[in-house]
């Protein structure tokens, strides 16, 4: 079987969905890459790199004519994707971020164009699926990257320092939601030298935020249901989300940074910065807010743009995972590794809905969606009994 390496169209999209050191496994697996010119080079991936280590090098026609399997970072299914979809042929099988629960009609696209789907924003969060998980690698990267753009904006020092001029107080910052990318932000801060802090409204992550020299601040909030069976944040009442904003306007007042991580998958982001706790940070302050796409945890944030309110800087990028595109690719790459040679049994795909990791994140096949939660979304009812 040929697996396609395509470049990536989508604005901003620099990562590459395998890099050369995938390669080789996959060969053994019995896997051949073929990957379209220049897909890897705004990764730091030349083609050279690709052909030294057993791949095929082709144009874009003739990967899309030639591949049995296409591994994509921005997939078909997005809204990105409707290029990519138009020149897919029928019974390929594609594997990609897909966003379905943000973009439920572009797995119904798939489907009727005849492909086989998997979406990887929708790997179980399960330990054997732990090396598969792209959300996690990609999140890491994402807390990284949000520390160093609040610290290229913020007009002061993060780290404490002892001079010949004075001491020098170290930056404050605070970080709300502590999933893979909050911790991550979390420990980049430290490392800087902040004096950090941070809230999850699980109060099972306390020992982890401990755990990474930061300050786990606790607020007069029911938690008893705070977390969903997969280990994420469940969405919660106006009333909870009011008195959470009560409760931590005075942490944010007294933050030089705040970096926001709070998302409910399919969900729009809940608001946890409002426009009078930013008017209460002192001139200079920056806020980041990870949560832009899916409509920003902070009141004023515009996805994709620099807002300057009250004297604070607030930013909501959508592209950071992008800025680091060489570690992202990297990373990105060794999931999606780990995930084709999880699919193959005898050299061939097997698509084994027994299995959970399978049949969780397998999204279309055979000209219908099969995805339950996708089905349910997309008003298809249930599925007709295997056989008929």
């Amino acid at each position: 079987m040929i697996v396609g390496v395509l470049r990536e169209t989508a604005p901003g999209e620099r990562r590459v969905a395998l890099v050369p050191q995938s390669v080789p496994p996959l060969a053994k697996a019995g896997l051949e890459v073929l990957v379209e010119r220049g897909a890897g080079l705004a990764a730091g991936y030349p083609d050279a790199e690709y052909e030294g280590k057993g791949a095929g090098l082709a144009g874009r026609d003739e990967v899309l004519a030639k591949a049995d399997i296409l591994v994509m970072v921005t997939g078909p299914g997005t809204a990105a994707g409707t290029a990519v979809l138009a020149a897919c042929r029928r019974g390929q099988v594609v594997i990609a971020l897909q966003d379905p629960l943000g973009n439920p009609a572009g797995t119904q696209a798939m489907a009727r164009a005849g492909l086989t789907a998997f979406s990887l924003e929708l790997m179980p969060r399960i330990t054997r699926a732990q090396s598969m998980d792209v959300l996690s690698s990609m999140a890491t990267v994402a807390g990284y990257q949000a520390v160093l753009e609040a610290a290229a904006r913020l007009p002061r020092l993060f780290p404490m320092m002892m001079t010949a001029a004075g001491t020098l107080a170290p930056a404050k910052a605070f970080v709300v939601g502590v999933g893979v990318a909050g911790l991550q932000a979390i420990a980049t801060a430290k490392r800087l030298g902040a004096v950090v802090e941070a809230y999850d409204v699980r109060p099972a992550v306390k020992d982890q935020v401990v755990s990474v020299g930061a300050r786990f601040v606790e607020f007069d909030l029911p938690t008893k249901d705070a977390e969903d069976k997969g280990g994420y944040a469940k969405a919660q009442s106006d009333e909870f989300i009011r008195r959470q904003q009560e409760q931590m306007q005075a942490v944010v007042a007294r933050n030089d940074v705040v970096i926001t991580t709070a998302a409910i998958p399919g969900r729009k982001a809940p608001v946890l910065v409002t426009a009078p706790m930013v008017a209460a940070m002192a001139p200079g302050s920056v806020i980041v807010d990870l949560a832009a796409e899916r409509g920003g945890n902070c009141e004023l944030t515009r996805a994709d743009e620099v807002v300057t309110a009250h004297g604070v800087t607030i930013l909501g990028p959508t592209d950071l995972v992008s800025r680091k595109p060489y570690h992202a690719s990297q990373m990105f790459a060794k999931n999606v590794e780990t995930f084709l040679r999880h699919l193959l049994k005898d050299g061939a795909l097997a698509c084994d809905l027994q299995d959970e990791i399978t049949a969780g994140t397998l999204l279309c096949q055979d000209g219908d969606v099969v995805h339950p939660r996708l089905r349910e979304m997309l008003g298809l009812g249930a599925p007709a009994p295997e056989g008929e």
